[in-house]
C-alpha cells in the first residue's frame, strides 16, 4: 500500500492514474456485497444498500457524462438487477475511464455548483464522493478494502477544498438553488472531531461528516 500525508500536494495535472485506483477499490467493494445485504441500512440516511449501489455507479456515469460534455445531472440511477451490481459497476467504470482518456479532455474547462476549473481539477473532485460512498457501502456490508492511501489522501484534499470546515448548510443551500431544487439536499453533515493520527480513510470520512468508529447496521443521521 502507498503512504502519503495530508499536507501532500497531489498532481492534478493528470488526475486518471488515481482515478483507476479508485475505481478498482470500489470494483472490491461492490463484488463483496452478498444479495441478503441489499435492503441493510447504510451510512447514507434514507438509503439502503441497493440504493446505494445504484447511486455509487451513477456517480460514475455522472463522471463519464461531465468528461464526454454532457449534463452529468441528467444521469439517472438505473434501476440494476440483484445479481448484476458487479456488472453494472465494471461496465460504468469502463466507460468513466474510456471517455477521460482523451488527453484533451483535462484541459477543457468545466463547472459545477460547488467547483470550476479544468477538467483535471474536477474530475479529481469526485474522488471524495466515490471514496466516501465506497466507505458507506464496506461499513454497511461489513467489508474491510484494503484502502489506497494516495487515492485517500487525494480524495481528501479535494474535499477539503470543496467542504468548508463548518456552516456547510449555506453551500448545500446555493447548490440546491442552482440545480433548482426546493427541498435543501444535505449529503454530507458537519465534519466529526476525530485524532490526527488516525489513518488517512478514517480522517476522509470524519471530514465528509461520517464516524469512522461506526458498526455495520447502524445508520448516520445527517
Amino acid at each position: 500500500m502507498s503512504t502519503a500525508t495530508d499536507s501532500a500536494t497531489h498532481d492534478v495535472d493528470d488526475p486518471r492514474p488515481l482515478l483507476d485506483r479508485v475505481l478498482a477499490v470500489g470494483g472490491v467493494v461492490v463484488a463483496g456485497v452478498r444479495p441478503e445485504q441489499l435492503t441493510d441500512p447504510t451510512p447514507c440516511t434514507g438509503m439502503d444498500v441497493r440504493a446505494l449501489l445504484a447511486h455509487l455507479i451513477g456517480a460514475l456515469d455522472r463522471i463519464a457524462a461531465l468528461g464526454s460534455g454532457r449534463d452529468p445531472f441528467s444521469v439517472t440511477e438505473a434501476p440494476v438487477e440483484d445479481d448484476r451490481w458487479s456488472h453494472a459497476w465494471r461496465q460504468s467504470a469502463r466507460r468513466a475511464a474510456a471517455v477521460w482518456s482523451h488527453d484533451a479532455v483535462l484541459e477543457q474547462p468545466m463547472a459545477l455548483p460547488w467547483i470550476e476549473g479544468s477538467g483535471a481539477e474536477v474530475l479529481a473532485s469526485y474522488f471524495s464522493e466515490v471514496t466516501v460512498h465506497t466507505w458507506d457501502l464496506a461499513t454497511a456490508t461489513g467489508q474491510q478494502p484494503e484502502w489506497d492511501d494516495t487515492v485517500v489522501a487525494a480524495a481528501l484534499q479535494g474535499a477539503r477544498r470543496i467542504l468548508p470546515a463548518e456552516n456547510r448548510r449555506a453551500l448545500y443551500e446555493q447548490i440546491s438553488a442552482a440545480r433548482g431544487f426546493d427541498e435543501v439536499a444535505v449529503p454530507f453533515a458537519e465534519a466529526v472531531p476525530i485524532d490526527g493520527d488516525a489513518r488517512a480513510i478514517e480522517r476522509l470520512v470524519a471530514w465528509c461528516g461520517r464516524d469512522p468508529g461506526r458498526r455495520s447496521g447502524a445508520v448516520i443521521d445527517h
